[in-house]
């Protein structure tokens, strides 16, 4: 049976884009979920490090060297099977790297772990709205690393006028066309946009070392004061986080024709970040489900069984930004197959390309 495998997040963007404020504030509005961080400071005094200590469940700092080249691929196996030992029970694992790390590198590395308990969840490129303009003209290579990232943070919006900022966002779409963008300030990012809230269970499961989260919901004051107008959690809904992205469900009774899925997740919409859910597929057999994860241009299926009496349905979830939710949801109902039709294990093998080898 296949196991839950625990999504790893990058965390990438050039010195000073604002990565471990935004990390900070995952950690303060995640309370029920367990995350592990892995923090990697250019400097032998790990300032970053210090910055999120206490605000999470396990972490290990890498000191003194850009994490990319600091740590091999069974150096970074070493650090994933220490945060996702199951006595733990971390939820997801993010990788803050250095600012002068370099991404495909990174993500290369990750996808070439060993572990099995991981899964890839995704490469975010932080970028300063107030320096990128010049810091791209004196690092011309920070084009590169903006078309690495599987999800864009243009943060630090708040120090730039309203016209800078559609600029902005219309370079970073010529950039990196078709990848998502999101707008923030002091690095405020919805935690559900990047990964899935998992409260505990058990009493026993919630028990843990009191955080700066804790504090500040008794206090009902966030990082930075008190002023809600400020935060965004004021009556006006269209300044809350998750009015950057949006979620849209799909479900269906009878089973997709395999090809017709493949070919809508071979060119799904720009500004589609993640896919999430099970499958049923017709000329499958009845014995299998197929898990779907999704993020950015990453694709993976996870092959389990279906429960006993688990009604055979379709289930997914879509998340992204600036996409149309209509257009998709029409999409996905034209990969319904339609009775008569014939369907076999051949039509599977596009499918069965992105199965993890361990299932």
């Amino acid at each position: 049976m296949a196991t839950q495998r625990i999504p790893v997040i990058l965390v990438t963007g050039f010195l000073g884009s604002g990565k471990t404020t935004m990390l900070n504030h995952l950690m303060r509005d995640s309370t029920d979920t367990r995350i592990g961080v892995i923090v990697n400071d250019f400097g032998s005094i790990n300032i970053d490090a210090m910055a999120v200590a206490g605000q999470v469940d396990s972490m290990i700092p890498i000191e003194n060297g850009c994490l990319c080249c600091a740590a091999d691929a069974s150096e970074m196996d070493e650090m994933l099977e220490r945060l996702t030992d199951p006595e733990l029970r971390i939820d997801v694992v993010v990788i803050e790297a250095s600012g002068l790390a370099e991404p495909r590198s990174m993500i290369r590395t990750l996808l070439s772990s060993s572990n099995e308990r991981i899964v890839y969840g995704g490469l975010v490129e932080v970028v300063d709205a107030a320096e990128f303009p010049d810091t791209r003209i004196r690092h011309p290579e920070l084009d590169r690393h903006v078309r690495a990232a599987d999800l864009v943070v243009l943060n630090k919006t708040d120090r730039v006028a309203e016209d800078e900022r559609r600029g902005l966002l219309e370079t970073l779409r010529e950039i990196a066309p078709g990848a998502p963008v999101v707008t923030a300030a002091h690095g405020r990012v919805d935690p559900a946009l990047l990964f899935d809230h998992r409260p505990r269970e058990t009493a026993e499961e919630g028990f843990r070392q009191l955080s700066f989260a804790d504090v500040w919901a008794d206090e009902g004051c966030g990082a930075d004061g008190c002023g809600d107008d400020v935060r965004g959690h004021g009556h006006d809904h269209s300044l809350h986080l998750h009015a950057a992205y949006e979620s849209v469900e799909f479900s269906a009774a009878e089973p997709l024709h395999p090809q017709r899925l493949m070919e809508f997740l071979d060119s799904r919409p720009a500004g589609l970040y993640r896919a999430k859910g099970f499958l049923h597929f017709a000329g499958a057999g009845r014995g299998r489900k197929f898990g779907l994860h999704a993020v950015g241009s990453y694709l993976r299926f996870q092959l389990s069984p279906w429960e006993r009496g688990e009604p055979r349905t379709t289930q997914l979830v879509m998340i992204g930004t600036g996409i149309d939710a209509d257009t998709l949801t029409k999409r996905l109902a034209a990969c319904v197959a339609t009775p008569g039709e014939e369907i076999d294990e051949t039509h599977l093998m596009g499918v069965l390309r992105y199965v993890d080898e361990t299932d």
